[in-house]
């Protein structure tokens, strides 16, 4: 027996949206271990499809930095490219569920707008992975791919729920009161996802390196001007300057209270969506993941910002994002649901 097309489709979006996940770690490993121009050119590796076929060229690129520990090396240009093959293949997966969203609309019976949007964002991205070589890693490209990426994912989580008839229901009274609460708690953590990223492209990571204290000190001197003039060099200020210990100590310290304010928040909120039927399990995974990233976070500062950890950190935010267009989602489907159909799965709330 053939599978139907919205099955298979199903299945595409799922592997899709999971190996989505496993790119935004990718390029946080390449980005965290300094491989983001171990390629200096673009698409490929000074001009060849592989760095083995570079050798010559990289080899000469080592020479004249004075080693290895320069921004080109085999390892790093290697690391560079499996990002690019990966993130190549991705949007062809990406292009094929577009294609089969059109061709079979009229029997999945939804629109193929969003997954045609989703082509849209892949190629905005595939240029963001283009510019964050040719211009030197400057932090505000470097943060948009980043950026991209995470929208990438939640974008196909939101396609995937489309996709997916077997949640539980949530009534309409319980989403009217998440609904706020739940788009709010989406934008904070989008607002705190940006102040990591720029966190992380600026190397500020260790502008800080203690707690609960920042520099020995609860107030230390900050410039907050410099941290987040948004177009300039990696490491200048936007008159060309070197950009001061104060401005990383901004960046970081912005980070740092972002993540006391969003866990609070969230927390909070997973806590209520506990309490929801069919909601349950979304709500505890939500907790779970937040005091996991929590945890990272912490050990950052504490260990020194050790490579598996940072990585992780950056999946664990990725991991929130798609719980949250998860929550989002189920809770602005079920406000859509008729009463009726809610007073026949529980009746004894509708009761007199």
């Amino acid at each position: 027996m053939s599978r139907s097309p919205s099955s298979f489709y199903r299945r595409l979006i799922a592997v899709t949206t999971v190996l989505t996940l496993c790119l935004v770690m990718l390029g946080a490993y390449v980005r965290l271990s300094d491989a983001g121009l171990g390629c200096p050119d673009w698409p490929g590796c000074y001009g060849h499809l592989t760095p083995t076929r570079a050798s010559d060229f990289i080899a000469r690129a080592v020479e004249v930095q004075g080693g290895e520990h320069g921004p080109v090396s085999m390892g790093k240009a290697w690391r560079e490219m499996v990002h690019r093959y990966f993130a190549s293949g991705l949007g062809l997966l990406i292009i094929a569920i577009a294609v089969i969203g059109w061709r079979q609309r009229a029997r999945l019976g939804q629109s193929p707008w969003l997954a045609t949007a989703l082509v849209g964002v892949v190629v905005l991205q595939g240029l963001f992975g283009k510019w964050t070589v040719t211009l030197l890693l400057k932090p505000a490209i470097v943060t948009g791919h980043l950026l991209g990426g995470l929208l990438t994912l939640a974008m196909l989580v939101w396609l995937w729920e489309r996709q997916h008839a077997g949640h539980a229901r949530v009534d309409a009274a319980a989403a009217r009161r998440l609904r706020a609460a739940s788009l709010l708690g989406f934008a904070l953590l989008a607002g705190q996802i940006f102040l990591g990223g720029w966190t992380s492209t600026n190397y500020a990571a260790l502008a800080c390196p203690d707690l609960p204290t920042c520099q020995g000190q609860w107030l230390p001197e900050t410039n907050f001007a410099d941290a987040f003039h948004l177009v300039r060099e990696l490491g200048m200020t936007g008159d060309g300057e070197n950009l001061p210990m104060q401005a990383l100590t901004a960046i970081h310290l912005s980070h740092r209270i972002g993540a006391v304010v969003v866990a609070l928040y969230l927390g909070w909120l997973a806590w209520r969506v506990r309490r929801v039927d069919g909601l349950q399990s979304l709500g505890a995974a939500l907790m779970a993941v937040l005091a996991a990233q929590l945890v990272l976070g912490l050990s950052n500062v504490w260990l020194s910002l050790p490579l598996p950890v940072a990585v992780a950190h950056n999946g664990g935010a990725a991991v929130l994002v798609a719980l949250m267009v998860m929550l989002n989602y189920r809770v602005g489907r079920a406000r859509r649901v008729n009463p009726a159909v809610v007073r026949s799965i529980h009746p004894a709330r509708h009761q007199a």
